[in-house]
């Protein structure tokens, strides 16, 4: 893809399927439904989850709409909101699209909220139905109910019957009407961020938000999202904004997607759904390959896959691969990469990451064992991706070049600002906190910081609030020394400090889920997290990682001790948000005293 410079240091990437005013999501859907009616685009789990059973999409369309006059026949009007409050499934996608068609605006709240933010969400939107997928996710809404809202409908088989029969004297047409009346203008959902401070500001998405995005990832990445042998398994978080946005990729393109609610079943979905494409946070990539290393045991067949990695390494990094790397190439593979591989299935040769960096080294393992990991850039405001990388066009470490339609640029501090039909409306009821975000010239601050290199590519190196300045004076940016160090088999959290303070230090807690693998591998006796704090073995580790990353950065941006934090950080104790982002400032607030060690030594 050819890029255009600009003013300013700005680039573009231009498109050859602008947006149109009457371009909705449902109109998007229609395509497909009326060039290919009995394509299969969703397969979704049997009851007893043993099989998957296809959707066509003349079917899912029949179902969407059969949903939409249901909500037409209890009273709701087009532009009142309704909230949807479940893990991942079928039903919350086809909620989704029935919310849509009846001209509706979608509010999804995560599994995680709290009750006071679950009002929030309520009042500030003014929900006026909620969907919730169990008994006591509706009690929850139901303790804040509030004036707006009608009731909550539970989405099980009694809960759906009832809301078919308030559609019974609505017909196909009302819900033809609503359809056509929805424009690229018409707001489709408010998806309340999960910032690390304050109150949850609500994203206002247009349909023409969600209908460019998923244009322009098509003209970018086809090869992945948009191929008749194209199968994506969803496990994310629906109420986030990628899981979002890439089931409507899926369902409007040519391929099929599927659903699961959690990871706890992961293999055994991803062996009987044969993906081609996953969504994942680097978390994740991190974990198969830490497990693999974990199985691999200790002594040789240790000193064995590590060799393989490298092999791996050097099979993604070379320009000329000679007989001598085709030789280790075959023997590795046998050796290990199968083994790796054999856990996502022998059809997946994508993953889309995104949320935060995976790291250059364990992706080219991944690339160089035939996973290519596309890394990709973007936020709740943007409509998911504004950067990502292509499979002909990549370059390892970053994320890659604006999509299709849209520029970036970098600001004179530092942060990364977009532009383009993907950028949010606004703040919902918060025209103070949109106008702080996008300038008077149309350009979205996204608050990350980054470079862009001579060809176009996005490099994002830390948060712009995240910053820390050292009593010295010297500019750290923590994201990346913390992204480098997450990738150690026992490290589950960093968070680096030493803002005002005379170095840098780092907090970490402990992987108890690897821990036991590899106490065992390394031939030490078993332990817990809280014994295994005070253990010289695993503090000799840590610190070895801590060398190695060092010499990535100056001597004044890097870690001189650390500490291991008792516990780990979850949602439940306020540490993470539902997006899995730590919460820096309430992570300072709560180890306050583990941070006072560090410099009272």
């Amino acid at each position: 893809m050819s890029l255009q410079r600009g003013h300013h240091g700005s680039w573009s990437a231009p498109t050859h399927v602008p947006l149109e005013p009457h371009m909705s999501v449902p109109w998007l859907f229609e395509q497909r439904v009326i060039s290919r009616p009995d394509d299969v685009c969703i397969e979704r789990k049997s009851r007893f989850g043993s099989r998957w059973l296809p959707v066509t999409a003349r079917e899912f369309d029949a179902a969407a709409t059969r949903i939409a006059r249901g909500l037409i026949g209890l009273g709701l009007k087009p532009g009142d909101a309704v909230a949807i409050f479940s893990a991942t499934s079928y039903e919350w996608s086809l909620l989704d699209f029935g919310a849509l068609y009846a001209g509706l605006v979608v509010v999804p709240i995560y599994e995680s909220d709290s009750a006071e933010q679950i009002q929030w969400i309520l009042e500030d939107s003014a929900v006026k139905l909620t969907f919730a997928d169990t008994a006591a996710h509706a009690q929850l809404v139901d303790s804040v109910r509030t004036a707006e809202l009608m009731r909550s409908v539970v989405i099980d088989d009694a809960g759906l019957t009832e809301l078919y029969r308030a559609g019974d004297t609505v017909t196909a047409g009302a819900v033809a009407t609503r359809r056509a009346a929805l424009g690229a203008d018409t707001v489709a959902t408010i998806i309340y961020t999960s910032g690390t401070t304050g109150k949850p500001k609500g994203v206002e998405l247009t349909h023409g938000n969600m209908v460019f995005s998923a244009l322009s990832i098509f003209q970018s990445e086809s090869a992945i999202i948009d191929q008749p042998e194209t199968r994506i398994l969803l496990f994310l978080p629906l109420a986030h904004i990628m899981a979002r946005i890439v089931f409507l990729y899926a369902i409007t393109g040519s391929g099929r997607i599927g659903h699961v609610p959690d990871t706890r079943n992961l293999i055994a979905d991803l062996a009987s759904f044969k993906p081609t494409a996953l969504l994942v946070v680097p978390r994740v990539l991190e974990k198969i390959y830490n497990a693999a290393e974990a199985k691999s045991g200790g002594g040789r067949k240790l000193k064995v896959f590590r060799w393989a990695a490298r092999i791996a390494e050097k099979n993604s990094r070379a320009a000329f691969h000679g007989p001598i790397l085709l030789i280790q190439r075959t023997i590795a593979r046998k050796l290990v990469w199968e083994k790796m591989t054999a856990i996502l299935g022998k059809d997946c040769r994508f993953a889309v990451s995104a949320g935060a960096p995976l790291g250059k080294r364990l992706g080219h393992v991944f690339r160089g064992i035939g996973l290519t990991v596309i890394e990709a850039f973007g936020l709740t405001e943007s409509t998911g991706p504004a950067t990502a990388n292509r499979p002909d066009e990549f370059v390892m470490g970053s994320v890659g070049q604006p999509i299709p339609g849209t520029s970036i640029r970098i600001d004179d501090d530092g942060e990364v600002l977009l532009r383009g039909p993907h950028i949010m409306r606004g703040y919902h009821n918060n025209d103070g906190a949109t106008r702080a975000v996008i300038d008077s010239a149309g350009w979205f601050h996204t608050g990350d910081v980054g470079t862009i290199d001579k060809h176009g590519f996005l490099t994002i190196t830390g948060r712009k609030k995240d910053l820390i300045v050292t009593a010295g004076g010297k500019n750290v940016a923590p994201a990346v020394l913390e992204d480098r160090l997450g990738g150690h088999p026992l490290i589950s959290h960093v968070v680096v400090v030493g803002d005002r303070k005379p170095f840098v230090a780092a907090l970490i807690t402990l992987d108890s889920e690897m821990l036991p693998g590899w106490l065992s591998s390394h031939g030490l006796p078993p332990m817990d997290a809280a014994e295994a704090m005070n253990n010289p073995a695993i503090r000799a580790s840590l610190q070895r990682a801590i060398d190695r990353t060092n010499k990535q950065v100056s001597r004044a941006e890097s870690i001189r001790t650390f500490e291991i934090l008792p516990g780990d950080f979850t949602q439940d104790n306020g540490l993470l948000t539902p997006s899995l982002k730590v919460k820096r400032a309430a992570v300072l607030a709560e180890y306050g005293d583990a941070v006072a060690r560090i410099y009272g030594k």
